[in-house]
């Protein structure tokens, strides 16, 4: 069993299947979102752009469940367009998210996941890896990720273990407030987030001292990978 998971975003997408996935195999999920989830699961409704509601969620959220065994960091959102056209406020708010949530949950996540010897799972893309035009707020947000998951996977060597998820793109409502131009087309091949959500599962059950270090999930025909 893989125990108490805090899932961020754990509300829709990535993180609602996430929560199923982790249920499914015997563990307790934990939710921290904007929006309360629909199927009851113990959560905390907190904006990660604010870094004192995020601590506080993970603290109220870990004491509750008497600690934790594992984080996954499924939370993103986007805004797409040229620099030029991207109000500051919501470039800004694109690397609160991603980028500096997922920092804040992570550290005031730390001292439960050493005493338990737990794991960390980000969530990048290959948006992270890869960089294209009007996306310049969530590249520069998952391009931190990277760095910042490759560093604290260094950092907590043999203490608690790290993945990095690299996901392509997924039948989620993460594409629906963007302008058309921005959406997936028609005959764009999408991964189910419930698949994705297996590989999440996969890396938080390995034995003590088997690390996944970085997973790559994407469809077959994925533009943006490699």
């Amino acid at each position: 069993m893989i125990g108490n998971i805090l899932v961020t975003g754990g509300a829709s997408g990535l993180g609602k299947a996430t929560v199923a996935a982790v249920t499914k195999v015997g563990g307790r999920p934990l939710v921290i979102d904007v929006h309360a989830p629909e199927n009851g699961v113990d959560h905390v409704v907190a904006d990660l752009a604010d870094r004192e509601q995020a601590e506080r969620a993970v603290r109220e959220l870990a004491e509750r469940a008497g600690g934790l065994d594992g984080v996954v960091t499924a939370a993103g959102i986007d805004r797409c367009g040229p620099l030029s056209a991207v109000p500051a406020t919501d470039w800004e708010q694109v690397i609160r998210v991603n980028l500096l949530g997922t920092a804040s949950v992570v550290r005031a996540a730390l001292p439960y996941l050493l005493r338990s010897g737990g794991r960390v799972v980000t969530c990048a893309s290959t948006l992270g890896l890869r960089a294209v035009s009007d996306a310049t707020a969530y590249c520069a947000a998952k391009f931190g990720v990277v760095g910042f998951t490759r560093a604290l996977a260094a950092e907590l060597a043999g203490q608690v273990g790290v993945t990095m998820l690299v996901p392509g793109g997924m039948h989620t409502r993460f594409f629906d407030d963007r302008d058309e131009q921005y959406r997936p087309g028609p005959d764009t091949r999408l991964n189910q987030p419930e698949d994705v959500a297996a590989t999440v599962v996969f890396a938080l059950s390995q034995p003590k001292g088997c690390e996944i270090r970085e997973l790559v999930v994407c469809p077959s025909t994925e533009t943006s990978w490699p």
